[in-house]
């Protein structure tokens, strides 16, 4: 199944979590752009946050974020993404 524009935008939100804490989140907030508001509440509604406008990282929402993370450490060559 290749990427569409819905996956890519909730990969782009899910690289924004925070990885070195359980305790720090991120909010969407919504005067954000319609795409992420939808990506928030399609990762809550996928069980990978906590809240429909971001919240904190489920456990499967952690192992997300480390292989979104990886893939685009490994397609982009940079080491600190």
């Amino acid at each position: 199944m290749p990427y569409n524009a819905d996956l890519v935008h909730e990969m782009n939100l899910l690289i924004k979590f925070p990885m070195h804490s359980d305790m720090e989140g991120i909010k969407v907030h919504s005067d954000a752009t319609p795409e992420m508001v939808s990506a928030a509440k399609r990762l809550y509604a996928k069980g990978l946050v906590t809240q429909e406008d971001g919240g904190y990282l489920t456990f499967s929402g952690h192992q997300a974020v480390e292989h979104a993370k990886s893939v685009l450490r490994i397609l982009t060559g940079k080491i600190n993404v």
